[in-house]
């Protein structure tokens, strides 16, 4: 990520960062993603002359650096070398009308002689422009950038249809290759403003429903290639990256900012593991649907049911099909019922013995000549595949559908049944006979599922077999984790290093999976947020397998309950029942954040204060395109002089006349900005940028702030004193646009000039700052900021007392609280810093923890009220500091209140989590 990558090598977190990203698989220059300046670097956007994502040298140089580091570090990662790099995206959503050179010189650089870069060069292509397949800076490989249900959270009911033209637009744009979809929708962003509705809507816009109907109509696409934004958005901690966005970028995601597993996510997983058991739809040929005709299939509607819609993919080698149903009109929410007439592989035409239900906004995928494990096929399955594979040398068939509807399959049974194994052994499971219509027909049995089937059911128990059936929400608490292979750096990637797994249910996540001799080692989670009790554990295991531990210890399997195709155990949850807002469980007790240490954090607008030290605005030039709108000629644009992120002072001087009586200033802070504006001590007005609900935007103002009778003194030095937030570069809607004004874009006295302007931001700027553990985007250029007030072990103790963070009139404040924290190891505990006041109050509060700046509540917007905050940055076992930089920007009196709550509590948890929180020294601080 550019924004936080020089090429003066002065920092490069490089490594660090494909550490974390080892599973990731890509590296991609310019992200956009809702970051500051779309991830370019800040300093690019101000010390590039040329035109950015260009051909123009100076550009062409600042890149150089950076891309020789990637192919560095990229060497030894790819597949090829043992590791996980499968592909190199050489740059993100752009035009080939103004790229096509710049990504020809990226390319050339990635395919050198010397780089040893094997693996493909991609693209994201922004909609279907047909960029970079051909001609000038095509790729090894195009791909398809989509969000077809947009964004409006507000309304997340409101569905649009899927897109329809997907297969014939690859089918015309590059049939060559396969079918790559780089980023598609798996979340929205939400925006500033009270009225904007909350994340929480953006996961149901996009919630299960969607992830069934529109990933499906992805694969009825016959796409073979996908990777969703954002599985898991988390947080954007340290400076807002982006103006048009809150500090929580949780993105309405499968994963919540929290962490915690959503519905949504339980969807995904199931798409997940049937893609993981199905070899066969890795290569299939799409060869039609409803409404191009489909000689070898059709949907019959059945009592005047809303029309489905289907369409057949086949494996050209083993005539697998692949049928996938959703409703002709994709937004609907009725119910539609069709009976389902198929072609097998052999040439057979069957009509379907049973119905086929979607409940709405739903989509299937019915299998016809399906292979599982490593001899058996099933002929035919109205019923969901979850997993199909080879445990313990049996083939595996695992089965599910939504409890209130009908489902059949047809499945040749093999083997000697197991003695003593009840099958089906539920009233709902019947064995209705053999097809008929099958040439293979010896021991293809018809199997009907009626509505009702609750839990797991063994449908067929031999040696050489196991089938097995449960509902949607049973399925939904089962994992397939893989075994490790015993050698190489891909052991644990499935069909690379590995092809073993077992299937866990019950527990809330599982994390690992490891078998030696006869014992079974899982490692997971188990949810403890609604108190303690018994969770029973599910395992289906190699038969040999007669032991189980979890996290480290030995569960007792139910021989009373144990069929022989299920080892059965029960794992108690460590958790007690909710106490109270401040305690999940009886041995939780949170810090209530009622005494705080307090400072002043704006002397600059206390008479005698001495900026000389502070960069002097005397630029008559800039890099960036929009210049300035009126003033004297000089240039007062943060970015120039090295402060390109978070609140930013300004300072202008001049000698009084006595007839000075207001000053126009435009400024400009992107979205939801603000600036404070002071003469001398006496406070002016605040500018309010806004943005409410990605509507009435305000990126920039321009008003006249009238002075108070007698606060102008004639003969002597008056400063007009600017606290500016800067909410984030622009991303690139245009060539340049990323190189945004943020600063001051017009001043003017009603009479006279100023002297002289002074600037300070972030302490060091982007190259120089101290702070190079938490980055570039940490800090600003608040007093407290800069004197490094926010970090751990500053000596606060000659500061005043005070029990809350209220401020009763304009200015910035500093509260830092420090406390400890005796959270149970072995536990992974959410937790969240709330703001809790009533909505609407004018201020700003910067909120810092160990030093990290893990939010901007902007109170008279919102929506952000609550702050995650995770293990690593919080000590849970030792000491913390929180503080507050609170910015009242009106005289009326503000009073935030702050305090911790629960999200989610975890037995087992990610293990020992490393710290990084360095504390506050004196080097390179003011």
């Amino acid at each position: 990520m550019w924004s936080i990558l020089t090429a003066t090598e002065v920092y490069n977190p490089y490594t660090q960062q494909q550490k974390l990203l080892e599973s990731r698989w890509f590296f991609v220059p310019y992200i956009n993603a809702e970051t500051t300046a779309g991830g370019i670097a800040h300093w690019i956007t101000t010390e590039v002359a040329g035109n950015l994502r260009t051909n123009d040298s100076d550009w062409r140089a600042s890149w150089q650096a950076y891309v020789n580091g990637i192919i560095t570090e990229s060497r030894p990662n790819q597949i090829t070398e043992g590791g996980p790099l499968i592909a190199i995206q050489v740059d993100n959503e752009y035009n080939q009308r103004d790229g096509g050179t710049y990504f020809a010189e990226l390319e050339a650089a990635y395919r050198a002689s010397t780089s040893g870069i094997v693996v493909p060069l991609t693209y994201n292509d922004p909609g279907q422009g047909r960029n970079f397949i051909n001609g000038t800076g095509a790729v090894d490989l195009y791909g398809l950038d989509s969000y077809p249900q947009g964004f409006d959270c507000s309304h997340p009911d409101v569905w649009n249809g899927v897109t329809l033209n997907y297969h014939q637009y690859h089918a015309s744009a590059n049939p060559s290759q396969v079918w790559y979809i780089p980023e598609f929708q798996g979340g929205a962003f939400d925006a500033w403003g009270p009225t904007s509705p909350g994340y929480q809507n953006c996961r149901q816009l996009t919630g299960p429903e969607f992830v069934s109907v529109f990933n499906l109509q992805l694969w009825a696409s016959n796409a073979k290639m996908i990777n969703f934004y954002m599985v898991y958005g988390g947080t954007s901690w340290g400076a807002v990256p982006f103006h048009g966005v809150y500090t929580s970028y949780d993105y309405g995601a499968s994963i919540t900012e929290s962490r915690m597993l959503t519905t949504k996510y339980s969807a995904l997983k199931r798409q997940g593991i049937f893609l993981r058991s199905s070899p066969e739809f890795y290569k299939t040929d799409w060869i039609g649907d409803t409404s191009t005709g489909l000689n070898d299939g059709a949907v019959i509607s059945v009592n005047n049911t809303p029309a489905a819609f289907v369409t057949l993919l086949r494996n050209p080698n083993t005539r697998a099909g692949f049928w996938v149903v959703r409703q002709s009109g994709s937004t609907s929410t009725a119910t539609s019922v069709f009976r389902l007439n198929v072609t097998t592989a052999d040439g057979s035409k069957i009509q379907l013995p049973t119905e086929v239900t979607l409940s709405g906004r739903q989509s299937k995928v019915i299998v016809t000549d399906y292979a599982f494990g490593t001899k058996s096929r099933a002929l035919y399955s109205t019923a969901q595949v979850f997993f199909a594979g080879s445990i313990g040398g049996r083939d595996v068939l695992f089965l599910y559908g939504d409890s209130n509807q009908e489902h059949v399959a047809a499945i040749q049974l093999t083997g000697t049944p197991t003695p003593g194994v009840l099958s089906p052994g539920n009233s709902n499971v019947q064995f209705m006979g053999t097809e008929a219509g099958a040439s293979s027909a010896n021991n293809v049995t018809i199997i009907g599922f009626l509505p009702g089937v609750q839990g797991l059911v063994t449908i067929y128990d031999s040696d050489t077999q196991l089938i097995l059936y449960a509902d949607s929400a049973t399925v939904d608490t089962f994992w397939a984790p893989t075994i490790a292979g015993t050698t190489g750096d891909l052991a644990n990637f499935w069909s690379l290093g590995t092809n073993e797994t077992v299937l866990v249910g019950g527990p809330y996540l599982v994390r690992s999976a490891a078998i030696s001799g006869n014992q079974l080692a899982l490692r997971g989670d188990l949810n403890i947020s609604d108190g303690a009790g018994d969770v029973m554990l599910t395992v289906i295991a190699p038969k040999n397998v007669t032991s189980i531990s979890w996290n480290g210890e030995a569960v007792s399997i139910s021989s009373s309950l144990l069929p022989t195709s299920w080892l059965l155990g029960a794992i108690n949850r460590n958790g007690s029942s909710p106490t109270g807002s401040d305690s999940l469980t009886g041995r939780i007790t949170l810090p209530t954040l009622k005494t705080w240490k307090f400072k002043d954090s704006l002397p600059e607008i206390v008479g005698g204060f001495d900026d000389s030290k502070w960069a002097l605005a005397n630029h008559t030039q800039t890099n960036i395109p929009e210049k300035p709108h009126y003033g004297d000629g000089r240039v007062l644009y943060g970015c120039d002089y090295g402060f390109c992120e978070n609140i930013v002072l300004w300072r202008g001087h001049f000698t009084g006349t006595g007839n000075e009586k207001s000053v126009n200033l435009s400024i400009n802070g992107g979205e939801a900005f603000a600036a404070s504006v002071w003469l001398n001590n006496a406070f002016l007005n605040t500018a309010f940028g806004n943005s409410t609900n990605n509507r009435n935007f305000i990126e920039e103002t321009d008003q006249v702030y009238t002075f108070p009778n007698g606060v102008a003194q004639a003969g002597k030095d008056n400063v007009i004193t600017i606290v500016q937030d800067n909410m984030g570069l622009d991303e690139q809607n245009a060539v340049n646009s990323m190189k945004s004004p943020r600063g001051v874009r017009g001043f003017q006295l009603n009479t006279g000039t100023f002297s002289q302007w002074r600037v300070q931001g972030k302490i060091g700027g982007y190259t120089n700052f101290p702070d190079k553990a938490r980055g570039v985007l940490n800090e600003g250029g608040l007093f407290g900021e800069r004197k490094g007030w926010h970090l751990p072990g500053f000596d606060t103790s000659s500061w005043a007392t005070v029990s809350n963070l209220s401020l009763s009139s304009p200015g910035v404040g500093f509260f830092v609280n420090t406390f400890n924290l005796s959270l149970p190891q072995g536990q992974d505990v959410m937790l969240s810093l709330n703001f809790v006041e009533s909505d609407g109050q004018p201020y700003r509060a910067l909120l810092f923890v160990n030093g990290w700046m893990m939010g901007k509540r902007v109170g008279n917007l919102g929506p952000q009220t609550k702050f995650p905050v995770h293990e690593g940055i919080l000590d849970y076992q030792g000491s913390n500091t929180v503080a507050v930089a609170v910015w009242a920007m009106t005289k009326q009196p503000v009073n935030p209140q702050l305090q911790f709550t629960i999200d989610g509590m975890f037995d087992g948890g990610v293990g020992n989590i490393r710290k990084n929180n360095p504390s506050w020294t004196a080097t390179g601080r003011e």
